[in-house]
């Protein structure tokens, strides 16, 4: 291949990349409650589950895998499962809360992000940021989260 239609097809597949990493988007507001209950599906591989629902935009099935916590289970990380109301997954990276106790066995989640990297249907090539705050009672199983934040998704041709 000569230089010159070297150099050009170089710069052609440079311009196409650059072309869909920065195509456009349009953001919306989200927000809603999300409502689980500890043990809700037994446990993945010896992790503890929640399994619940989602209210508000991104309203569905909810479950979250427990990957991990400290000794005194104010930091927890763990894995979402979110299905919405219209069968549509959304793809989240693994997320940490951190919260302090309130009362015996009531921990208040006060540092929940929570980023949404794609999904499927109107999710698919989607990126968003949300954080919740909430409470998670250990002596009934019961969690209670408040998420907002925002979701973009790419333009239609």
């Amino acid at each position: 291949m000569k230089p010159a239609i070297r150099c050009f097809t170089i710069v052609l597949l440079v311009a196409t990349f650059a072309a869909s990493a920065f195509a456009a988007k349009t953001c919306s507001a989200v927000g809603g409650v999300i409502l689980t209950n500890l043990g809700g599906f037994g446990s993945i591989d010896g992790s503890p589950t929640t399994l619940g629902v989602a209210t508000g935009d991104l309203k569905g099935a909810l479950g979250v895998q427990i990957v991990s916590a400290s000794p005194d289970f104010t930091t927890i990380k763990v894995q979402h499962h979110w299905v919405t109301e219209n069968g549509e997954t959304l793809s989240v990276d693994p997320a940490t809360a951190h919260g302090t106790f309130v009362a015996p066995a009531l921990l208040a989640i006060t540092d929940y992000k929570i980023h949404l990297s794609g999904g499927t249907g109107s999710f698919a090539n989607a990126t968003g940021n949300m954080s919740a705050i909430g409470e998670i009672d250990f002596s009934t199983g019961d969690a209670v989260l408040r998420y907002s934040g925002n979701v973009c998704r790419p333009d239609k041709d």
